[in-house]
């Protein structure tokens, strides 16, 4: 009886010495396991100490260049301050011809395009006024910007080599004075043109003083017959040297003789408006 305990009791110590030891072993285990991890965290953590002191620095190096360009953008604000000071008033006076310039050229624009709306007018009036009794080719009436023809063949004024004007062209003059008539504002040139044809008379020496003639004729008749004012009117000779067709046809020259009318602003008028100021 006495040898079956003391064997049961050295069982015991048995078995409670193993339990102890696979405790332990676990416990060690478990310690180095955790022992791995704190030198992998610590590692870890020194990457990211490494890392956010880097950036720091990069931070830091963004803000002392920022300063400097803060520094250079405030010299270059203090040096246009000192500059537009000195350049503003400038500026304000050369934006203000600026203005001044536009709004002179849109008045000029404006009066140009009145003068042609006019001129378009004054031209249908001409033609309708002019249409009855005579032919396209007896009488033209062409309108170009700012001036009005009147393109009159020499056989409906003139006989032949003669600067007389007959009583039925009269009757043609009559019908254009009652228009310049309406148009007091118009300067009339009147301008005489000849074929090649060499002529010298007792009165005329060649195709200049005949062109001239003509023209001073056709002048004469608006001023004492239509009472058109003599300083509206202008005599201008041509001679042979602008021809609209070949002068080596007898249909050529009798299109180049010609005496044409021209109804355009006067001079001194259009030199006011460029030198006008807008206010």
């Amino acid at each position: 009886m006495k040898k079956i305990g003391i064997l049961m009791l050295m069982a015991s110590i048995f078995l409670t010495s193993c339990v102890s030891q696979k405790k332990y072993t676990e416990m060690e285990n478990n310690y180095n396991k955790k022992s791995s991890e704190l030198v992998d965290t610590k590692a870890e953590l020194m990457k990211c100490r490494i890392e956010s002191e880097s950036k720091l620095n990069a931070l830091n190096q963004q803000v002392v260049d920022l300063k400097k360009d803060k520094e250079k953008t405030l010299e270059y604000v203090e040096n246009l301050t000192v500059l537009s000071k000195s350049a503003s008033e400038s500026i304000k006076q050369t934006l203000t011809q600026m203005g001044k310039k536009d709004e002179y050229i849109q008045y000029i624009q404006k009066a140009i395009t009145q003068r042609d709306s006019m001129n378009l007018a004054l031209g249908f009036k001409l033609k309708s006024v002019l249409k009855d009794g005579f032919t396209d080719e007896d009488i033209q009436v062409n309108v170009e910007k700012t001036v009005v023809y009147i393109s009159i063949a020499d056989r409906l004024l003139f006989k032949s080599g003669s600067h007389v004007i007959s009583n039925d062209a009269k009757r043609v003059l009559k019908k254009v004075a009652d228009v310049i008539a309406a148009q007091p504002e118009l300067e009339v040139m009147v301008e005489g043109y000849t074929d090649n044809m060499p002529i010298s008379t007792s009165d005329m020496k060649d195709n200049w003083d005949l062109s001239v003639k003509r023209s001073t004729s056709v002048i004469r008749v608006l001023q004492n017959d239509f009472n058109i004012k003599p300083n509206r009117l202008v005599a201008a000779g041509r001679s042979e040297y602008m021809p609209l067709d070949t002068n080596s046809t007898v249909e050529g020259r009798a299109r180049n003789r010609r005496t044409r009318i021209v109804l355009m602003p006067k001079l001194d008028q259009f030199f006011k408006l460029l030198e006008s100021k807008v206010e």
